[in-house]
């Protein structure tokens, strides 16, 4: 990267606002002229359509960068389901018993995605997080639109699939850190959780809609071929949108380095005071070394999903056979994904919190209690409605949480910091799963319930516990440094 390009502000309020003239209307002129537009902006619905004009250049939705990124990510989600959908029907579709192939195929595809994380994390940090993703989407268009051939084919040879799943995965475990570290890039700090939950938003409603049109796909006369090909497609078009939007890096740092303070100066008592520049800071593991705050929250993290996957992957399904059918278990899922949804658009309204930190650890004590009552609140629909809250709970506090993440994170390492924490969930999938099979065989579904939902109280709890997560995203933050010891 030339000077030049590393002199470019990661955000130009100039060129991506129109905030008008200093009179406040927008595209220039004085309310007292003549002209036939000020006339028309005179009335009482140009009135409301300037009011919108402002509220729309206002907003996150009034930056270029980030409707696009938004709608490559919508378009590449909606592929993604359909390819969820398409794959275990197109191996499964011959006359023999295809089950192993297909957990070979997808064994190929999870553990070279998980493995490869953090070297996407690198790899943003080192080029641009827009790079990254821009690159591997076009390669998993190209590695997808084979499986759409070999779909079309009838090709079921495991030395031909798993290899390209292989890829694929791999591809899928490069793009995910750089999608998290992309966007302070665009927007401003001051909206950062406002973007982070309408850019959530927008994933979720892909997710709702691709197994519907996959499923669609798959049931036509195209198949699971034109199901693979669709997801192709939105690679493309997710490409497309990230090589139009500008090429910007990331500031030096997302929030000011704190100053060094006077060698007169008595001993620091905030959180804040007296740390180290965060651009010392070299390496993701001494950053580990070093930092409580990142210690404890990858510990819940860990815990948090283990219950997450063990919950909703065995014990809700195993819940949902004895009890609700699986109409039942499919609107238990689609009610996750509705609170889910409303919880990461709440989230990016709440404005300024005072302790958002503690707010978003509210939110997940919220979501342990709930979960432990959904089998014990008289069937479906009381089960359906705890899911929903559960789902609002989690989305709220997780839009809050990355966010505060994506602001302390060191700049030069924002990539890496996001990829450690997305290992330490993706990671304990497989320990999760196992897990909560056994459990659930041993003591029944309905009382693992309680069992998950106590587990993550209890890591919220003693994350809570610590001054450093209590004060995260306050008045006066911790930042990346050397931290005093918790009260």
């Amino acid at each position: 990267m030339s000077a030049a390009d590393d002199a470019e502000p990661a955000f130009d309020p100039g060129t991506a606002f129109d905030h008008g003239t200093a009179d406040g209307t927008p595209g220039g002129g004085s309310r007292g002229d003549s002209t036939p537009g000020s006339s028309a902006r005179d009335t009482p619905a140009g009135r409301r359509l300037t009011r919108l004009r402002a509220a729309w250049t206002g907003s996150v939705l009034g930056v270029r960068d980030f409707r696009l990124l938004s709608f490559g990510q919508l378009a590449s989600t909606v592929g993604d389901y359909c390819y969820a959908v398409a794959l275990p029907w197109f191996i499964l579709s011959t006359a023999r018993d295809n089950t192993a192939l297909l957990g070979i195929v997808l064994a190929c595809y999870g553990v070279p995605r998980t493995v490869l994380i953090p070297f996407g994390g690198s790899l943003s940090d080192r080029l641009s997080a827009r790079a990254v993703m821009l690159t591997a989407d076009v390669a998993r268009g190209v590695l997808v639109a084979a499986f759409a051939v070999l779909a079309i084919r009838g090709t079921h040879s495991v030395a031909v699939l798993g290899p390209l799943a292989a890829l694929i995965g791999a591809g899928e475990g490069v793009f995910l850190p750089a999608s998290q570290a992309i966007m302070p890039t665009i927007i401003p700090m001051e909206r950062l959780a406002a973007g982070n939950s309408i850019n959530s938003a927008m994933v979720q409603a892909g997710s709702l809609a691709g197994p519907v049109l996959g499923g669609l796909l798959v049931a036509s006369a195209v198949g699971p071929g034109g199901a693979f090909g669709l997801d192709a497609a939105s690679f493309a078009i997710s490409a497309v949108t990230l090589a139009l939007m500008a090429a910007r890096r990331r500031p030096a740092s997302a929030m000011p380095a704190p100053e060094s303070p006077a060698p007169e100066s008595p001993a620091p008592e905030s959180p804040a005071a007296g740390l180290a520049n965060p651009a010392v800071e070299t390496s993701v593991w001494s950053l580990l070394r070093r930092q409580r705050l990142l210690q404890v929250l990858i510990a819940v993290s860990v815990v948090a999903n283990l219950v997450f996957a063990g919950t909703f992957e065995i014990a809700l399904p195993a819940l949902a056979r004895a009890d609700f059918g699986a109409i039942g278990y499919g609107t238990l899922i689609a009610c996750f994904g509705v609170g889910a949804l409303t919880g990461t658009l709440v989230a990016g309204r709440a404005g300024s919190l005072a302790r958002p930190a503690v707010a978003a650890c509210c939110a997940f004590l919220l979501g342990g209690a709930f979960v432990a009552a959904v089998p014990y609140l008289g069937g479906l629909a009381g089960a359906a409605a705890v899911v929903v809250v559960f789902g609002a709970a989690i989305g709220f506090g997780n839009i809050i949480m990355i966010t505060l993440l994506q602001q302390w994170a060191p700049a030069q390492m924002l990539g890496r910091v996001m990829s450690l924490l997305m290992l330490a969930s993706m990671g304990t999938f497989p320990i999760s799963v196992a897990v909560a099979g056994v459990l659930v065989k041993t003591i029944g579904s309905a009382p693992f319930f309680p069992v998950a939902g106590a587990s993550l109280a209890a890591a919220v709890l003693a994350a809570l516990t610590q001054r450093v997560v209590r004060d995260f995203g306050s008045a006066s933050p911790p930042q990346p440094g050397l931290e005093p010891d918790p009260a």
